[in-house]
């Protein structure tokens, strides 16, 4: 691999490499009897798009809790993701290596998830759940500004990652749309609320106003010196 004082870098080029990054998880419905555990667990990267990520992911490294055996998980192709077992959530540091060591890996840090937001976590609430999934994914952006001329054609020349129909867990469509008359929504209500303050500071002042011109007469009245 040529280093970086060789290879030359392709000026003013910006790719974007969509992700999807996150886990799902399973409860077994009662705790494990040989070691405490309730879930099965996947953590993961894959591509938002339909794409092969291995013709420019040289490997994405898992760093888990240092409570399991080999904490340090290293997947060298896709599917890029590890599946264990456990009881309680931790974060995980996921770093993503290019086949271009001149680029920098990308580090991203995800919380695993193994309970819904209120879900109780005794005994007989995981065994009334059953194998309820839990999903818990996100999406992001790999971002290479200026590529190397190594990395360019590897990164414009991905295949499809396969043939079929091809989605998430969660509907980033859906979720983006959402989001957005969310932010549209609360733009208008602060919209409204700053308007129905200049309108409270309007009167305040007019208040203070009329306050003052009071307090004036009746000074003058009684022939206090207001100057």
């Amino acid at each position: 691999m040529a280093d970086e004082g060789v290879q030359s870098r392709q000026k003013g080029i910006s790719i974007i490499k969509p992700i999807i990054y996150g886990n799902i998880s399973k409860s077994f419905g009662k705790k494990r009897e040989e070691d405490g555990h309730t879930h099965q667990w996947t953590v993961y990267v894959k591509p938002y798009r339909n794409e092969d990520m291995s013709s420019y992911v040289k490997k994405v490294h898992f760093k888990l809790h240092d409570s399991y055996a080999n904490p340090n998980r290293i997947v060298t192709k896709p599917p890029y993701e590890v599946t264990e077992t456990g009881w309680g959530e931790f974060e995980i540091v996921i770093k993503i290596f290019f086949n271009d060591t001149v680029e920098r890996p990308a580090t991203i840090f995800h919380v695993l998830k193994l309970f819904q937001h209120g879900q109780p976590t005794d005994a007989a609430a995981l065994l009334q759940q059953g194998r309820k999934v839990v999903v818990s994914e996100f999406y992001d952006e790999l971002i290479f500004q200026d590529p190397t001329q190594y990395i360019h054609p590897l990164l414009t020349s991905t295949r499809p990652i396969t043939l079929g129909a091809y989605k998430h867990e969660t509907d980033f469509e859906e979720k983006k749309k959402t989001t957005l008359a969310s932010i549209k929504s609360g733009r208008a209500r602060i919209k409204s609320e700053i308007t129905d303050l200049k309108s409270k500071l309007e009167l305040a002042k007019s208040t203070i106003s009329k306050f003052k011109n009071e307090i004036n007469k009746v000074q003058k009245e009684k022939g206090i010196d207001v100057s």
